[in-house]
């Protein structure tokens, strides 16, 4: 896992995750924060964190003119990751690189663990040995991820999740909060994992799975 020199870098989206994204790289010290878009015009102008909100993603050719080469999506996501995909390949589409991961100074993550562009580790989650993260994944505070996990693009694994040793997460899923995964467990894509359940059976593609243990109860699609 490397580490980002410090780069000029936009957040794509304000909000919650915002804050504790730019709090995140505030101590890692990996990117000097140019500022920030948003599509809510009413935060126009304002800041976050002491990180302005320069305005609209129209503003993303301007800002690449003027030196800004990295992007990170500042959009979490309850369930839902489409916007934060969207975003993503937004910033890619206008030739910016995704930041490379970015871990709390709280986080543990492994060396021998690997992390993909964009991805994020939030305060007090844990990455361990031989964990391979896919592009644009969330590691939410306190979250697990145990060794030989493989967890697809734009995944969510939301705060305090534990995912035991083995777990495959799909592209695109969402693992609640508080969720427990039992080892060598399949999650598929897009598929939600409810908050608190525990998972002891694979989970099909785009099925939404709740309580203790976890059953279906819809299709996410």
């Amino acid at each position: 896992m490397g580490a980002d020199e410090k780069v000029p870098c936009v957040i794509l989206g304000g909000g919650g995750h915002a804050r504790v994204l730019i709090d995140s790289l505030h101590f890692s010290g990996a990117a000097i924060l140019r500022g920030i878009l948003d599509s809510n015009q009413s935060l126009w102008g304002k800041d976050l964190m002491g990180v302005p909100i320069l305005g609209g993603d129209d503003l993303l050719p301007k800002l690449a003119k003027e030196g800004v080469t990295r992007f990170v999506v500042g959009v979490g996501g309850v369930g839902d990751s489409r916007i934060r995909r969207e975003l993503f390949e937004l910033g890619m589409a206008q030739s910016l690189t995704p930041l490379t991961a970015v871990c709390h100074p709280s986080a543990v993550c492994s060396p021998w663990a690997r992390l993909g562009a964009g991805s994020v580790v939030f305060p007090a989650a844990v990455v361990n040995a031989g964990a391979i993260l896919g592009m644009n994944v969330i590691v939410n505070t306190g979250a697990i991820v145990e060794h030989d996990c493989i967890i697809g693009d734009h995944v969510h694994i939301a705060t305090g999740a534990r995912l035991s040793g083995g777990v495959r997460v799909g592209n695109g899923a969402h693992v609640g909060a508080g969720a427990t995964v039992r080892q060598g467990i399949i999650i598929g894509d897009g598929a939600i994992v409810g908050v608190g359940s525990v998972v002891i059976a694979d989970v099909p593609p785009h099925m939404v799975v709740v309580g203790v243990p976890a059953r279906p109860i819809l299709s996410s699609e």
